[in-house]
């Protein structure tokens, strides 16, 4: 009687070890394909705030983490974010900063970010017409930051050269 429990016993493990590995196998997490020049163009016009600072700009921190842990590059990566509209001053030196907030004592809280993202290759671009439209000026922009003519003549311009389009908008 112990020998055939035994032997049900020593089949059923055989089974389940089958079907664990048969499952860990269909549940194998997709990497990229592409992993040389990948191009991605985001368009910031919200002004939505995650981790107390632009979510945009904390999800595009999250991509280069996303690409860097799946052994891709930096130097792989040409990331343009085009910031405009409500999202503008994200952008701003502190004193405009503090201006347009309305309080005099507050930092801007993306400049860390907006210098990390620069340093490791990214194109933080802001728009030119956001900025007429707030009278602000290039010496109100954040070091490293390009701008750009208009948004959306940029965005064209970027999809045309085959970047990917990314609309931020959460």
């Amino acid at each position: 009687m112990f020998r055939i429990f035994y032997q049900w016993f020593v089949a059923c493990l055989f089974t389940f070890a089958f079907i664990t590995s048969a499952s860990a196998a269909d549940s194998t997490i997709l990497k990229v394909q592409h992993k040389h020049d990948i191009k991605v163009v985001y368009d910031v016009n919200q002004n939505n705030i995650e981790a107390g600072i632009g979510q945009a700009l904390y999800y595009v921190r999250g991509l280069l983490e996303a690409y860097k842990g799946q052994g891709i590059p930096m130097e792989q990566l040409h990331i343009s974010v085009v910031v405009h509209g409500a999202a503008g001053y994200w952008l701003l030196k502190d004193p405009k900063y503090q201006d347009f907030v309305g309080n005099p004592f507050d930092v801007n809280p993306n400049e860390k970010v907006v210098k990390e993202l620069i340093a490791h290759g990214v194109s933080v671009e802001i728009c030119h017409v956001t900025m007429k439209a707030h009278r602000w000026k290039p010496e109100d922009i954040l070091p490293g930051v390009k701008i750009v003519y208009d948004a959306y003549t940029r965005i064209i311009d970027l999809q045309m050269q085959g970047y990917a389009y990314v609309k931020f908008s959460e």
